[in-house]
């Protein structure tokens, strides 16, 4: 079983650029330049290059606006994911394929429940002997060989560390997971020159008992599936 497979399979395209933070365009096989959905809230620096190979998907809802969405790219030395839609599935189906050493597959695992002040924690194992609350950072940004995040400020990302901090406090478990979706770098770090208050609220949470785990991916045009540790340097 694998994390995930794009089915009906994925169409070929050419970037061309991004804009109004979830439009794109892209040339299509036969030459015509479309509009296609672009669905990552980030900054998606490093991420995109004109005329670089594309994969898109066809929009599930026919009366959709957009009829595509922007998947990948490919930067000439590997696949980077953009879809961060895709990022509690890819983890959930991980963790449920024993692919997270440091997470059991449960049967009380629920995504997108809500806790704290008004927020939603991605994953939430719901085991009676002790909570596990995992949120879920997607990570496309790579300077010098090194996966970070944020690509931008992030002040609701701010929030959720200081929530499982919380969680921490209340006497359960709480994990930080990045899901790294290129595989060009070799360790991973807090963008700190992008977002300085993230890094020092990732450190603090640490320190409080946060754990904190990135993990790589492999990534194709028919699949996406979690492989191995990525290095964490905080």
């Amino acid at each position: 079983m694998l994390s995930v497979i794009f089915q009906p399979p994925l169409i070929a395209a050419i970037f061309l650029r991004r804009y109004k933070r979830f439009l794109a365009d892209v040339v299509l096989q036969n030459g015509e330049e479309v509009t296609i959905l672009c669905p990552n809230t980030g900054s998606m620096k490093t991420c995109l290059g004109e005329g670089w190979p594309a994969m898109i998907s066809i929009a599930k809802n026919p009366d959709r606006k957009t009829k595509y969405t922007l998947e990948m790219v490919h930067n000439q030395v590997c696949w980077i994911g953009l879809n961060t839609q895709l990022a509690n599935q890819i983890v959930v189906e991980a963790i449920q394929e024993g692919k997270i050493a440091e997470i059991s597959p449960s049967q009380y695992l629920r995504t997108e429940v809500k806790y704290g002040q008004n927020s939603r924690i991605d994953i939430l194992i719901d085991d009676p002997k002790q909570k596990t609350y995992i949120e879920i950072k997607t990570v496309t940004l790579l300077e010098d060989n090194t996966y970070m995040f944020p690509d931008a400020v992030t002040t609701r990302g701010h929030k959720h560390l200081k929530e499982l901090v919380n969680m921490v406090k209340d006497g359960h478990r709480a994990i930080n997971f990045f899901l790294v979706l290129r595989s060009d770098g070799n360790l991973f770090k807090p963008a700190e020159h992008i977002d300085p208050e993230y890094a020092r609220l990732l450190n603090l949470a640490r320190n409080q008992g946060v754990e904190i785990l990135a993990y790589g991916t492999d990534i194709f045009p028919e699949q996406i599936n979690v492989n191995v540790p990525v290095q964490i340097s905080l």
